[in-house]
């Protein structure tokens, strides 16, 4: 993987670049679509390609391991032979799904135990085993693993926390650097930045990182709890860290306005599930400000759901169209908003690189985040 350094706006930290890898190329800022299990729920493979224009999407470890399991994914020749996209393709490690199955989980230094949320079978996590999973699943660009501490951890549990973190990273880059890439292309480790809500913490992981020389570097541990203006603060802090040389990419976040508020501090690649789970939820996000389609003002709106054009998927649908879908629970309307809403996302940030090259961006994004936060 190689990652060029275009632009950086004259105004801001914000920048635009170029990843290339074995699938193709990425234009940064960027957002990646979740497929959690291989797939973008709701939305067809050429609808991603061809409406969405995905440059990217995700896959995660914990589930694609769970189902459909390795051996059908290795037998495949990977998940991009699995689920047909040819473009590049990113794995989490597992560790936020981890994070999550508190309860039905125990860490330890050799790795995590714990118990599948589908039958309740046991199963145990370390990070050789992880980059194993992620040679075999196939992707691109693969996360260290790595222990996810809520936002609202304590001191000292995110200290320990961290140096769990921090142990298992140089493991995974041992693994990493032993093994050879399963189906002829060549994959890159990303190491994690933890650390919680201490700045310290966070200096001390971001300096940890980068002595390992990675492609790019990931900031995880945000959005899990703490307030907006905390998790900017931690972003800026790690920025001023990481090499500007390599792209960083902020883990499961967020908002069209977080994500705007990150690329002026610096970040380069994001993901959310927001965009899908909102959309099946009756919530579209335009750039006039967001819209609940379930509402009974848009029963006799026969304007299009983006009359101004700023989503590039060509969705040629009312917004009563819509909401009658919604409120008759016709399974179409969770796939038209969930298009339609990460057509937005990658217009944003498209938008957003345009803005940068041209050094505008700053201007630009204090208007548009006014108008993103207004309820339609």
């Amino acid at each position: 993987m190689k990652f060029q350094l275009q632009h950086t706006d004259a105004g801001c930290a914000a920048r635009a670049g170029h990843i290339t890898t074995d699938h193709g190329c990425i234009e940064t800022p960027i957002f990646m679509p979740v497929g959690t299990l291989g797939s973008v729920k709701g939305v067809h493979l050429h609808e991603i390609k061809d409406e969405v224009k995905a440059q990217i999407i995700l896959g995660n470890t914990y589930h694609l391991y769970l189902r459909p399991g390795l051996d059908v994914l290795e037998k495949a020749g990977g998940l991009h032979k699995f689920n047909g996209f040819d473009r590049p393709m990113l794995t989490d490690s597992g560790g936020f799904q981890v994070f999550s199955l508190t309860g039905i989980r125990k860490l330890s230094a050799e790795g995590c135990e714990f118990r599948s949320h589908i039958d309740g079978s046991k199963h145990f996590f370390t990070p050789e085993g992880v980059m194993d999973i992620e040679r075999t699943i196939g992707a691109d660009i693969m996360m260290a693993f790595d222990e996810c501490p809520p936002g609202t951890a304590d001191y000292q549990y995110a200290k320990k926390s961290l140096a769990l973190t921090h142990d298992w990273l140089k493991r995974c880059e041992k693994r990493f650097n032993e093994t050879e890439p399963k189906y002829g292309y060549s994959q890159s480790l990303f190491p994690i930045v933890q650390g919680c809500v201490y700045k310290d913490l966070r200096r001390e992981s971001a300096d940890f990182v980068t002595q390992f020389d990675a492609d790019g570097y990931a900031i995880g541990g945000l959005a899990v709890g703490e307030p907006a203006p905390v998790m900017y603060e931690m972003i800026e802090v790690v920025n001023d860290i990481l090499p500007k040389d390599r792209p960083r990419y902020l883990m499961g976040v967020g908002t069209p306005v977080n994500i705007l508020e990150a690329i002026e501090r610096g970040v380069d690649m994001f993901d959310c599930v927001m965009p899908t789970r909102n959309g099946r939820n009756a919530m579209l996000f335009t750039a006039e400000g967001v819209m609940n389609m379930r509402n009974a003002k848009w029963a006799t709106d026969f304007s299009p759901v983006d009359p101004a054009g700023h989503c590039s998927a060509d969705l040629q649908y009312s917004k009563a169209y819509l909401h009658h879908l919604f409120k008759a629970k016709e399974l179409l309307a969770m796939q038209i908003a969930s298009i339609h809403n990460l057509a937005f996302y990658l217009w944003l940030v498209g938008e957003a690189r345009r803005q940068i090259l041209n050094n505008t961006f700053v201007t630009w994004k204090a208007e548009m985040v006014e108008r993103l936060m207004r309820r339609l």
